[in-house]
């Protein structure tokens, strides 16, 4: 018998090769451009001096940026997983003052809006609670073309330089070689890269907050987060800074209660947004403006051209100029969520830009990303990117046009067609440029005034409250005790330790790990290679704010006491008391809360009275990490607890994670061993409301005001 050939044939074999040379491998290799010109400098784009406006001549920031925009098709490569809703806003006082941007001046005048919100880092499958920045972005279609305010739930960016964007989000996204893991900042890259970036540093302060895991998309703030520009009708310009502030207040939930959520309703935030507007509880935020005369530019401790810095309040108080209600669900998820297109360079006239080197970058790349995604640069047809002002230009053809254009002439200038469309005048209202000298060298540098990385990241840490220094070192120690390289974490220490000593020492201890030695400085890598290292040594800048009230969610006034809209569970069974629940329902429901039945099963059970009552949920699907609170009604069948331990495990969980429990009866939490807990000391002080301490006509009453305290965190134990 003939032997069997097992040498590939030649076709395989030239297959191998190929595969074998599309390889690439960067061990001791010198960067480069895709033509393979080496690179100086990775880390600044091409400015008109320090800090002044990017260049469009910058080949290298092109090339990097649009081909990092063209990474994946058809979802968004960043803000992928996003809820969104129509609505309107309406400025509470004419702005002419500051700006001649037509949507801010009459307060009779209601602009239409289109919000989205997203995750930033997972795809449109991951959870809604990952650990993450929420984009928020508004569209406002308004007299004078589309405006877009596009933003995060945090004030301030990881980066400098758009020309490191691709950098970090290469290093947040799932690992390449195995594609792990989805939506989480808990892994090598991300920290390598944020360890050799100091830079990062105050946003990272942020991220490991509690802002990062919102109770809701309608419970947090929203933040323009660049420096932008008003200029009023006389050409005068000021400097200005956009802010949500929610009318539910701003919330959270703890990161236990995150990671539970997303097993067992990854829809959460998308279904709670949703829920609110279709039951007519609105969601409402108000915009506030701080607004920073130009002489003012370089009093304060930071560049205000720096991304990684804010203003804070108390040296800049914000001002509500008006309000944004959201009031319509999409008809359509993909026709409007998905294909909504935003752009910083939306922008009417009155409101223009600064030389912020990321916003700068972003400017170019938003145009590119659209043009990849949705395939066309005719995306502006689309209904839900339609300018409701009049639009005509030379712009013709082109895949999936919409637009009838009519008449032989498609250009300017032309006298065939009359001259149309003619250009408009400033006074009839074109827009201009803010006319800002700018004489400079052309430099791939930036300004020595970013260079300290560590002063508001301090800021930050020492305006918390101790239950949210607590939060933020236990979400190091997740984080970083999930990256495999001791190195990084070790590098990571050193940082920290530049923010807050207690911080690094308290990470340290959980990483069983030492805080590098003092003189073991971090280096800062968001410099070119022949750079002055020197002049670009991270520092720390004494601040005149060393602690700001606003930064803290359990401290700032956006914390509201309201229970609207917080959805209640109400633990049931046969036996239970139907005036007991039919008496909270009215108190709760009448503050625009939302209760939900929970039993052992689906269907109806029966009260002690004899009355079916509708079960909502059985224990089986409810959980408590869904709800704000728990009620658990007087009850002929106490013992029902006993028989069901999803039951106690539903109690206990609510009180781990610090909500508020009433109660109709003391035995019943006795037998959840929740005296145990307290140590025998069941008390309102802790949010455990039960009727007969607090009296029959008053119980209701205590019950609603703990729920509008949001969490009883006394009742966390103690960091060690």
């Amino acid at each position: 018998m003939k032997k069997e050939n097992k040498q590939p044939a030649a076709s395989e074999n030239l297959k191998q090769l190929d595969l074998q040379q599309n390889k690439s491998d960067s061990a001791d290799q010198m960067m480069t451009t895709d033509q393979g010109l080496k690179i100086n400098d990775d880390n600044n784009s091409l400015k008109a001096g320090e800090r002044g406006p990017s260049m469009l001549e910058d080949f290298i920031l092109r090339e990097k940026i649009t081909h990092f925009d063209h990474e994946r098709i058809p979802e968004r490569i960043v803000h992928a997983r996003g809820s969104a809703a129509h609505g309107y806003f309406q400025v509470y006082k004419s702005m002419e003052k500051y700006t001649k941007a037509g949507f801010l001046q009459d307060p009779s005048v209601k602009t239409p809006v289109f919000t989205r919100f997203s995750t930033v880092a997972g795809s449109r499958g991951s959870t809604d609670l990952a650990r993450d920045i929420r984009g928020f972005s508004v569209k406002f279609y308004t007299e004078q073309g589309n405006y877009d305010l596009v933003g995060n739930n945090v004030p301030v960016f990881f980066i400098q330089d758009a020309i490191k964007f691709p950098d970090l989000i290469h290093a947040v996204k799932p690992e390449p070689n195995n594609e792990m893991p989805q939506a989480a900042s808990a892994h090598d890259t991300f920290w390598d890269f944020i360890s050799l970036m100091p830079e990062t540093m105050h946003t990272i302060m942020w991220v490991m907050s509690d802002r990062a895991i919102p109770r809701s998309l309608r419970m947090m703030e929203g933040f323009g987060v660049h420096t932008f520009r008003f200029i009023n009708t006389k050409n005068e310009t000021h400097f200005v800074k956009f802010h949500w502030k929610p009318k539910l207040g701003t919330h959270a939930v703890v990161w236990d209660e995150a990671q539970k959520i997303s097993g067992k309703n990854s829809d959460f935030h998308r279904q709670d947004l949703w829920e609110a507007i279709e039951s007519g509880h609105f969601p409402e935020w108000e915009l506030g403006v701080q607004i920073i005369p130009e002489a003012d530019e370089h009093k304060f401790d930071f560049d205000l051209l720096d991304p990684t810095k804010l203003v804070p309040e108390e040296t800049v108080p914000v001002t509500i100029i008006g309000k944004m209600v959201l009031n319509r669900n999409p008809d359509n998820f993909f026709a409007e969520t998905e294909q909504v297109a935003f752009h910083p360079g939306h922008v009417v006239p009155g409101i223009d830009f600064t030389n912020d080197p990321l916003l700068q970058g972003r400017l170019f790349s938003y145009t590119d990303t659209q043009l990849s995604r949705l395939g066309s640069p005719n995306f502006h047809e689309i209904p839900i990117n339609r300018t409701i002002a009049p639009m005509h230009n030379n712009q013709r053809d082109g895949h999936m046009r919409q637009e009838i254009n009519v008449g032989r002439v498609s250009y300017h200038p032309n006298s065939l067609g009359g001259g149309c469309p003619f250009q408009a005048k400033i006074e009839e209202g074109g827009f201009t440029s803010f006319n800002e000298r700018v004489d400079a060298q052309k430099v791939r540098d930036r300004s020595e005034s970013f260079s300290d990385h560590f002063s508001q990241a301090t800021l930050f840490f020492n305006s918390q409250t101790q239950i949210e220094k607590n939060h933020i070192i236990k979400a190091l120690r997740f984080e970083l005790g999930k990256v495999e390289t001791v190195a990084i974490r070790t590098r990571m220490l050193g940082l920290l330790s530049q923010i807050d000593m207690t911080l690094a020492d308290k990470v340290a201890k959980g990483l069983g790990l030492k805080v590098p030695t003092s003189h073991e400085k971090p280096v800062n890598h968001g410099v070119g290679a022949d750079a002055d290292k020197q002049k670009y040594e991270p520092k720390k800048v004494v601040q005149r704010v060393t602690y700001s009230a606003a930064l803290s969610m359990l401290k700032n006034k956006t914390l509201s006491d309201t229970i609207a809209t917080r959805q209640i569970a109400f633990l049931c069974a046969d036996g239970v008391s139907a005036m007991a629940i039919d008496k909270m329902r009215v108190a709760i429901e009448k503050e625009g809360a939302t209760i939900k039945i929970i039993a052992p099963h689906l269907g109806s059970i029966k009260s002690g009275e004899g009355k079916e009552i509708k079960v909502d949920q059985s224990l089986l699907i409810a959980a408590s990490v869904l709800f704000d609170a728990v009620y658990i009604p007087d009850s002929k069948n106490a013992a029902f607890l006993d028989a069901n331990p999803e039951a106690v495990d539903f109690i206990n969980e609510a009180f781990k994670h610090c909500k508020v429990i009433g109660a109709g009866d003391a035995s019943l939490l006795t037998n959840a061993n929740i005296d145990t807990k307290l140590q025998k000391s069941i008390n309102a002080d802790k949010g455990i409301i039960i009727s007969p301490t607090t009296g029959a006509e008053n119980f209701a009453h205590s019950f609603i005001n703990a729920i509008g305290q949001h969490r009883f965190w006394n009742r966390e134990p103690e960091l060690h």
